[in-house]
């Protein structure tokens, strides 16, 4: 199967699950001030844009690994459909963890707990994403060498701090919350070197 076909398909599933996360922010119902209320929404704001970056970040990384290959094989399209599985599952827990984060105590541990396992699920199927691409050299393009230990390290990164968000979410959700978006800016970088990753 040509890979254009998988990108069209995965372009549009980002696209729908960054849309979705806009549709769970409401504006505050107040009768006195607005600029108190929208205060005392930080956690959904904040929830939000993580998210929002996240699924940014994903999409153009994605775009990055999806640079390399020539061809996709069944395995690949299946690890491609976990990966999107667990990128349309984002908007639902990001709704859940600003619900519950604002009541730190009251829930919020497992809500931050499923949001950091479900980050965990995009980068496990990254990953493997990115292995299958290494190890079988008849998918990747021609003249496209397999990635560097060192590369394949740092493009798994996200797997370790989220595994290790999930128990932190039980001891304290915003510290989570905080490492997540420290995760998200570090793939703003290239991590595969993929330097010529914007030509096509």
């Amino acid at each position: 199967m040509p890979k254009s076909r998988v990108e069209a398909f995965s372009d549009g599933v980002f696209a729908v699950a960054i849309t979705l996360l806009v549709l769970d922010l409401h504006p505050p119902s107040t009768h006195g001030s607005l600029l108190a209320a929208l205060a005392d929404g930080w956690p959904e704001f904040a929830a939000f844009a993580l998210s929002f970056a996240v699924i940014g970040i994903i999409w153009v990384n994605h775009h990055a690994v999806f640079h390399r290959i020539a061809r996709v094989d069944r395995t690949l399209l299946f690890l491609n459909l976990g990966l999107l599985l667990s990128v349309v599952l984002i908007p639902f827990v990001t709704a859940l963890f600003a619900l519950y984060i604002a009541h730190t105590g009251d829930q919020a541990d497992l809500a931050g707990a499923l949001y950091n396992a479900d980050f965990l699920l995009v980068a496990i199927f990254f990953t493997a994403i990115n292995v299958r691409v290494d190890t079988e050299a008849r998918l990747r393009r021609e003249h496209v060498p397999p990635t560097s230990p060192a590369q394949r390290l740092r493009f798994a990164a996200g797997t370790f701090v989220y595994a290790a968000c999930i128990p932190l979410s039980y001891v304290n959700p915003v510290l989570a919350l905080i490492l997540d978006a420290a995760v998200a800016v570090f793939y703003i970088g290239d991590q595969l070197g993929s330097r010529t990753a914007a030509d096509d």
